[in-house]
Order: C-alpha cells, then structure tokens, then sequence
C-alpha cells in the first residue's frame, strides 16, 4: 500500500477526504500533521509485527558486529538482533554488540524499522513495508490521533479505542510452524 492509499484510507474513515485537493483534505491542522501522525505510529505498530531483515557479513576473528555495521549492510535502522549464525559469536553490551569468535560468512536475522515519514515524503512513491492486517490496524492509530483534539464530537476517543482493541488482537508472527510426527508417540 503506498501512503496516499493510506492517507485516503484513513481521510475517508474520519470522513474528511477531499480527492480534489492536492492535501486530500480541506483542514488545514489535518494537512499539516498527518505525515507525523502516520510516521509515530507506524513505528508504534513495526515493534509489534517486526520487520524482518537477513544480512551477511563476512567477518574475521576478533571483529565487533554493531548495530551500525548491520545498519551499513541492509540499509536500514536496526533496533534488534535476531540471531547470528555462520560463525560463532559473543554478545557484548546486552546483546547490542557482538565479538567475532571465527572468521567467516555471519548469517544475521534482524529486525529493522520502516523507512521514516516525513513531510517531504511523496505520496505516491512511498510504499509500507508494514503487513496488510498491521495496516488495517494502523488506519484506527492514525485517525484516533488526529482527531484527539476534536472535543466536540469525541471522535478521536471512539478511533483510538478501536485502535488499542485491534492491536491486541494482533498476531505477531509472520506464519505459524506446524510439526508432523510419523508414526505418533509413545508418552
């Protein structure tokens, strides 16, 4: 999905979208904070359901593997290291660094954030790395948010309920291991 599928999603929702405006919109507070609402809580929703990333490193004996040398390889902000296999390794400084115990190829499984929103990110060029369900959860984060303000009709609470209930709902994994056992067991 990219972010003006998104943004007329979420528009549409509050019942705020205007498909003749070049905003999408004719509040100009909407406009002006819609790129930051979706961007706080995208990052929200990534710790949830993580975005998975696979780097390789080749590595010598005695080398330190920081969350900058994976960020360098896969491009991307590294907040969480899965596992590292290839080689072995000993984590320092509660698992954010990690000292090379052999050279060679490092298999490391990551988990990186999205790429930031801002208010010079274009609308059609920028798609979500996000699944579709953290997506359609995300819609009720963001239209809670902008609506917070909005005393009179209590909109923003009514989202934003909708929002923490969908979240909870939430499965975090990306597929579910299924074990087969021939034959059965004897217990």
């Amino acid at each position: 999905m990219t972010l003006l599928e998104f943004k007329k999603t979420v528009l549409g929702l509050i019942e705020e979208l205007n498909p003749n405006s070049e905003l999408l919109t004719d509040d100009p507070d909407i406009a002006a904070k819609i790129n930051s609402v979706i961007n706080l809580v995208m990052f929200e929703m990534a710790r949830m359901k993580k975005i998975p990333k696979y780097v390789e490193l080749e590595v010598t004996k005695g080398d330190l593997i920081t969350f900058e040398a994976i960020e360098k390889e896969c491009g991307y902000e590294v907040y969480q290291v899965g596992t590292i296999g290839g080689v072995a390794y000993s984590p320092k400084a509660d698992g954010t660094v990690f000292k090379v115990l052999e050279s060679g190829t490092a298999e490391i499984n990551c988990y990186v954030f999205p790429e930031q929103i801002t208010e010079k990110t274009k609308d059609k060029a920028y798609e979500f790395e996000l699944t579709p369900d953290v997506l359609g959860v995300m819609v009720y984060g963001v239209a809670g948010d902008l609506l917070k303000s909005d005393v009179s009709a209590e909109y923003g609470r009514v989202y934003s309920e909708r929002y923490e209930s969908k979240k909870q709902m939430l499965d975090p994994r990306y597929q579910m291991t299924t074990v087969y056992i021939e034959g059965g067991i004897d217990i």
